[in-house]
This record gives C-alpha cells, sequence and structure tokens, in this order.
C-alpha cells in the first residue's frame, strides 16, 4: 500500500508539528480541528514553525510555499473520508480517542489505516473500537516533531505486517527515525523515562539535593542535554501526571507512581514553561528555582 493523503486530528502541538514534517516531506494533508480558532493557531503554529526554518536557511521560501500549499484545514471529520492514513493527535484520554476512531471507522475508506499518536495508551484497546484492527497501529512522534527524529511505531496483536511495514516506511518518508515497539504502555522511551524522572521528585521530596544540582548532576554527570526538572517543566508536569497515572494503572509498579510532590505541583497550576511556573520561575530572562 502506498500513502499520499494524509489526515491529522488535532492542531494543537503535536498535531501541528506532524502535519508540517508531512507536507514538507511531499504529502497531501488535511488537519482537523473541533472549530476555526482552534484551526487557526494549528495554521499560525505551523507557518511560525516553517519562517523559522527559512531563517535559519534550513528550507527555502519555495519549499515553505509548497509545503503550506499542501495543507488544508477543516472542523469536520468528513473531509478525511478520502485519506489513506489517519493520525489521531488530541487529548490523552482513552474515551476520546475511542470514540474518534469508532466515528472515522465509518467515514474512511477500507484501505486506511489509522495511527494514534499517544505516548503512553495501549494502541490495542483503541483498535478494538473499530472494526479495522489490523490496520490501526501507534505512530509516536516527540516534542518538537520538525527537531526530534524519532518515531516509536507501535503494532498490537492483531496489526497486519502490510500495515506495519507501510507506516514504518511512512515514519522514514517523513525525514524520522522509526523503531519498532509492542503495545506496552510508555512503548520504548516513555516506559525508561518516566521512572526516572519520577524517581528524581522522589529524591527532591527526600532533600538528597536541590533542583538545580540534581539537574546540572544528570547534565554534567550523565551527559543528558537538559535534568529531569527542565525536562518535566518543557513537557509539562501535568503530562507527566497523566502518563504516570496511565502506566500505574497498566503495570502496578511502584516505580510509575506518581509522587506526591508531583501532584500537589499539578494541583496548583505548576505545569512548567506553559504556564509560566513548574520546577521553575520563567517569568524572567532566566529559569529560577523555586524552592518546594
Amino acid at each position: 500500500m502506498k500513502i499520499e493523503k494524509v489526515g491529522i486530528v488535532g492542531a494543537g502541538l503535536m498535531g501541528s508539528g506532524i502535519a508540517e514534517v508531512a507536507a514538507k516531506a511531499g504529502f497531501d494533508v488535511v488537519v482537523r480541528e473541533i472549530d476555526e480558532p482552534s484551526a487557526d493557531r494549528g495554521r499560525a503554529r505551523i507557518e511560525a514553525s516553517m519562517d523559522r526554518a527559512v531563517e535559519k536557511e534550513k528550507l527555502t521560501a519555495e519549499e515553505r510555499d509548497g509545503a503550506l500549499d499542501r495543507i488544508a484545514f477543516t472542523t469536520k471529520l468528513e473531509a478525511l473520508a478520502d485519506r489513506d492514513l489517519v493520525i489521531e493527535a488530541i487529548i490523552e484520554d482513552l474515551e476520546a480517542k475511542n470514540e474518534l476512531f469508532g466515528t472515522l471507522d465509518e467515514i474512511c475508506a477500507d484501505h486506511a489505516i489509522f495511527a494514534s499518536n499517544t505516548s503512553s495508551l495501549t494502541i490495542t484497546d483503541m483498535a478494538a473500537a473499530t472494526d479495522r484492527p489490523d490496520r490501526v497501529i501507534g505512530l509516536h512522534f516527540f516534542n518538537p516533531v520538525p527537531v526530534m527524529k524519532l518515531v516509536e511505531v507501535v503494532r498490537t496483536i492483531a496489526t497486519s505486517d502490510e500495515t506495519f511495514a507501510t507506516v514504518f516506511d511512512f515514519a522514514r518518508s517523513v525525514g524520522r527515525e522509526p523503531i519498532a515497539a509492542k503495545d506496552n504502555s510508555g512503548f520504548v522511551v516513555n516506559l525508561l523515562l518516566v521512572p526516572y524522572m519520577l524517581d528524581a521528585v522522589r529524591q527532591l521530596e527526600r532533600g538528597v539535593a536541590s533542583i538545580e544540582d540534581i539537574d546540572t548532576g544528570m547534565v554534567l554527570g550523565c551527559g543528558h542535554p537538559m535534568g529531569p526538572f527542565t525536562l518535566g517543566d518543557f513537557v509539562g508536569n501535568d503530562t507527566i501526571l497523566r502518563i504516570a497515572e496511565i502506566m500505574f494503572d497498566e503495570y502496578r509498579e511502584q516505580r510509575y507512581a506518581p509522587p506526591p510532590l508531583l501532584r500537589r505541583m499539578v494541583s496548583m497550576g505548576r505545569y512548567g514553561r506553559k504556564s509560566g511556573r513548574g520546577f521553575y520561575d520563567y517569568s524572567g530572562d532566566e529559569p529560577v528555582p523555586i524552592p518546594v
């Protein structure tokens, strides 16, 4: 099977990034959002990202304009009826995803493949909501999508070999480096990364070291590009909490259990960069650690 037409559901950070890389790779892309203001924000996000790429001479103005011409926005799911591949990038909620895939199952052609960009929910549960479980797969991109090269391609016990090969090739065709993963909650990266980040919070709770010293230790001692608290603030502490809850529910292992401090921070709206405050305060020119 050859993928030519791609549909994206959701134009947030992840959805707009996926749409951008697909359009730059030459695919015909339709992005569906819930309403016009959300679609406009997605379009503006893609345009700003491509403008930065032109400024950095990573993209020509002609390439940018061509890619933008290949992206259409809609508020109607029916506009995805002719897509060969539909990728959902909506809220991390299984009920919402299942409702979406159930509707798409009735709208889209029989050959269409459905992919989820979920970072922690199991793909099997979504495939079961459709009449095409052999053509449902995980396609987990990383934020920011135009920069991060990795994609986890996640197959369930029902995913066909043809579907897996087709989507694996698609990931390569949009300039990403795909890796194969089983349908475990967290797949490969979050399965290993989330316990590390949660443990950093536990050590902070225990008074092992300060926020800044733990971050510095992991950067200079282990060669990580950023420490666990800087990373948590970048990803979103609310997102980390939600992923941890999903993974703990799946595995029932203590290392996936969210620490009380993380819950308290999310309750106080300290999500990280997106809220201006997390483990660090981002109101000034440089992030400043906030005592906890």
